[in-house]
């Protein structure tokens, strides 16, 4: 089975209907129909007259039905409940697949707690909201409601004028293959990377001009793989930035992601610059893995690196994993755990495979093996175990559109190491004013708790002809908020 086709009828939110339908059916194709299909899988949605009606239907014949009944409802997020909850019963039904996040499917799980913590309500009433009206597990209602606590003893200290700067370097040595990132092959844009520099400079300048009477809590340079840069292009962006910015105390985090990126010259630069946390991203301590996936480097690179970064000075190292890689199973998780528990990082941030759109994975998956829904729960937990052993407590959490299972991506990190950017990027209470190729600026208004945003073009290109206008859209949308 390769394709779904859903049908929706009294109500046009096909999103609601899909993101259900991906829950139980990962990594294959979804497309709205007008009328039940002959052949396959159709899945029909109908909402009105005070019923939510959700239908299975198999090579045209019925297989499962529900209706929900319900008397009104008092918001737009509470019609979309409404509709999902019968295709989610439906579904479960025909798979015998109870997801441990029952219905939710939002980007941010934790922010429904914080929002619910704002609100007074006890962790009593907001581990039911989960459990209750989303059905999720206790298990996964309490990981949320722990890192909303966690989250808000750090939110907590958000003052008015305080900001985080994000700069995007769009390049990388290869592009993995499930990556959809703004990134671009190095040697291919290496006479461009120069050029690139330049315009970022300018950008930068303006975005300090602009914050001097700003607090800046935070700075992230990521990607990309910044460190693909060469030596002298890196020494440029970390002058750059730390002449630009005032570094000194604060969280200043590099995305190092790549090992075969890593030199002591570009380590001593960071240093020297007043960076204070760096990532480097294995996602795999499985050689074949890694060939797979495309990196052109080992297991022992990675643990090269790593040891070199120690040496360097860095005490607060963060590694990235990415769990349902294709042909992987619960031993190849186990391996790579293993692995990492020997290196000691700091941190540990560890990915649900999410087959984006713009990844050459999705374009491929007929090619490979992917985990199973059930098979990834043990690989959460497989990793979740390890991280508590290694000491690591979870801290944020996010989601993303296409994980296999609805799952999660969760950093773990010891006591005092979290990363504040993380933070403040998921829960949105913080402006982040952002450079570079694909960079978003997000405004945060307190008065209203909303956001306004900004963004820049993605290709690299775009951004070297237009790269004045993305520093003019900056200064419309900051202007008109007398930030």
């Amino acid at each position: 089975m390769n394709m779904i086709k859903f049908v929706c009828e009294g109500h046009k939110l096909e999103h609601e209907v899909q993101t259900a339908i991906q829950i139980f059916f990962p990594n294959v194709h979804y497309y709205p129909a007008k009328e039940i299909s002959d052949e396959g899988i159709t899945v029909k949605s109908v909402f009105g007259d005070g019923i939510s009606y959700a239908a299975f239907y198999k090579d045209g014949k019925l297989i499962k039905e529900k209706t929900e009944h319900f008397n009104s409802f008092e918001s737009e997020k509470e019609k979309k409940r409404l509709i999902k909850k019968p295709v989610f019963d439906v579904l479960s039904s025909i798979t015998g697949y109870m997801p441990k996040w029952g219905m939710l499917t939002g980007v941010r799980p934790a922010k429904n707690a914080s929002e619910l913590i704002e609100k007074g309500k006890d962790k009593k009433d907001i581990i039911s909201f989960f459990t209750d009206k989303y059905l999720a597990s206790k298990r996964k209602a309490e990981l949320a409601y722990n890192i909303a606590v966690s989250e808000k003893f750090l939110l907590d200290k958000n003052k008015r004028d305080d900001i985080s700067i994000y700069i995007g370097i769009p390049f990388c040595p290869t592009r993995c293959l499930y990556c959809s990132f703004t990134s671009y092959p190095i040697d291919r844009y290496a006479k461009k990377a120069d050029e690139y520099l330049d315009k970022l400079s300018e950008e930068i300048r303006f975005i300090s001009e602009r914050t001097r009477n700003k607090n800046i809590v935070s700075v992230y340079v990521g990607g990309g793989t910044p460190t693909s840069l060469n030596e002298n292009q890196f020494e440029k962006l970390m002058n750059v930035i730390s002449n630009n910015f005032d570094v000194r105390n604060i969280e200043f985090t590099v995305e190092a992601g790549r090992p075969d990126t890593i030199t002591e010259k570009k380590l001593s630069d960071m240093k020297k610059n007043g960076v204070t946390r760096i990532s480097i991203n294995p996602q795999t301590m499985n050689q074949k893995t890694l060939d797979i996936i495309g990196r052109r480097h080992s297991v022992q690179d990675i643990k090269d690196a790593f040891f070199m970064a120690r040496n360097a000075g860095f005490d607060n190292i963060n590694m990235d994993i990415i769990l349902g890689l294709p042909d992987e199973n619960e031993k190849d998780v186990e391996n790579t755990m293993i692995e990492i528990k020997k290196l000691a990082p700091d941190s540990l941030t560890v990915h649900t495979l999410a087959v984006k759109r713009a990844s050459r994975l999705k374009e491929n998956m007929d090619k490979y093996d992917f985990t199973s829904v059930g098979n990834m729960e043990k690989m959460i937990d497989i990793s979740a175990d390890y991280a508590a052993k290694m000491g690591l407590k979870p801290y944020y959490m996010y989601r993303q559109k296409a994980m296999i299972g609805n799952f999660e991506n969760v950093g773990y990190c010891k006591e005092g190491k979290e990363c504040i950017y993380n933070i403040e990027i998921m829960e949105e209470k913080q402006s982040i004013i952002s450079a570079g190729c694909g960079a978003t600026t997000k405004l945060y208004i307190p008065k209203t708790n909303e956001l306004k945003r900004s963004f820049n073009v993605k290709s690299v290109e775009d951004y070297l002809s237009r790269y004045k206008e993305m520093i003019e859209r900056k200064r419309v949308l900051l202007d008109g908020e007398n930030f």
